[in-house]
């Protein structure tokens, strides 16, 4: 009985004058878009719109993570060296998700540590949380007494990627090499 349902459903589809395209999107229509309006390590106020015409690499932490983060924001650092005079068409973000600690001031002490073109972002929890849905993350406070004020934060921890008009191109899992990244941006930025 399942299957019947599900071949009537799918002739359903087939058959609504859209063709059932909206459950598939063509090869030229992101999954996503970058959506946010969030707060600059320098108090800015910043939107999606304010990098358009360039490449985002996007990552989602925060600055006391006591290992994915950091080595993420260095391997974004060594892809931004590794572009050379390509750099000037990415622009890296780093947004936080404990915005109870990263204010404007901590990310201005944190990010620039690992390279001065990262930006970072950070805003009121409903500001993160409309952020992390638009760009589909998990991340949630995790108590942890061994860690600063009690708590650490668990989250996704993948690199995304989003074309100059701030369409989601494509995501490397924690721990790609540097290397990987950029080779993959590189022909990326080249076509």
């Amino acid at each position: 009985m399942l299957a019947g349902g599900a071949a009537l459903a799918f002739v359903w589809l087939l058959l609504r004058p859209d063709g059932g395209a909206d459950l598939a999107r063509s090869e030229t229509e992101p999954a996503f878009r970058a959506e946010f309006e969030l707060t600059d390590h320098t108090g800015m106020v910043r939107t999606q719109d304010d990098f358009a015409g360039r490449w985002m690499l996007v990552f989602f932490g925060f600055a006391n993570c006591p290992d994915v983060c950091p080595t993420t924001l260095s391997e974004v650092a060594a892809v931004m060296e590794g572009l050379g005079s390509d750099a000037e068409r990415v622009q890296p973000l780093f947004i936080s998700i404990d915005p109870e600690r990263d204010t404007p001031q901590a990310l201005a002490d944190f990010v620039p540590r690992f390279d001065a073109r990262i930006i970072g972002l950070t805003g009121t929890p409903d500001q993160i949380a409309k952020t992390s849905e638009s760009f589909k993350i998990f991340y949630q406070k995790a108590e942890e007494a061994a860690a600063p004020d009690g708590y650490t934060m668990s989250h996704s921890s993948q690199l995304f990627l989003f074309d100059p008009g701030a369409g989601y191109v494509a995501s490397w899992s924690y721990g790609t090499p540097a290397e990987d990244i950029r080779a993959d941006l590189q022909e990326r930025i080249d076509r």
